[in-house]
């Protein structure tokens, strides 16, 4: 019996250093599990964030150019017809699209969604306006038309508004 007192006088501190060692080290390592993950997170925003940042201003730049009055200005040529200017508007405007399609990388989906619904209501809206117009109609004729149509309807500011929001924040 006095050797199993013995070797547990032995024993026991030991088992107890050993797990004080092994709970200290967890700890340790758990705390620099989190602060890797923390330093990640911190570089992996530090590096999108410009990024989103940048792809909001294009989209409401996006928005903004292709409203009647900010297109007409772009587009507009005296010499043209009303379907050359219909024909150049609807591009210009595709254009415009295809050129910020990569941004949808950094907005949320419904914003996504927005800004489609602003580029289609768009297209929509000048196509139906030179479905309206008479034959022999002139550039200044359609130019004249879009802009007492007031096209800049619900779809494009909804999309603008969201996008301020979401953007908001986010920052």
């Amino acid at each position: 019996m006095g050797e199993i007192l013995y070797m547990l006088r032995y024993a026991i501190p030991s088992v107890v250093v050993f797990a004080t060692a092994y709970y200290l080290l967890k700890e340790f390592f758990q705390q620099e599990n989190k602060r890797r993950r923390y330093d990640l997170a911190g570089e992996r925003m530090r590096i999108s964030l410009p990024l989103r940042l940048q792809a909001y201003e294009r989209l409401i730049l996006f928005l903004e150019r292709i409203s009647p009055n900010n297109l007409i200005m772009r587009v507009y040529r005296p010499e043209w017809s009303a379907r050359e200017v219909q024909k150049n508007l609807v591009q210009h405007i595709r254009d415009e699209y295809a050129h910020n399609l990569s941004q949808q990388l950094y907005v949320s989906s419904h914003a996504w969604e927005l800004i489609n619904q602003a580029y289609e209501e768009a297209i929509g809206q000048i196509n139906s306006l030179g479905a309206s117009m008479e034959e022999g109609a002139t550039a200044t004729d359609f130019s004249k038309k879009l802009l007492e149509a007031d096209l800049e309807k619900a779809a494009t500011l909804q999309a603008m508004e969201y996008l301020k929001s979401e953007a908001r924040k986010t920052f």
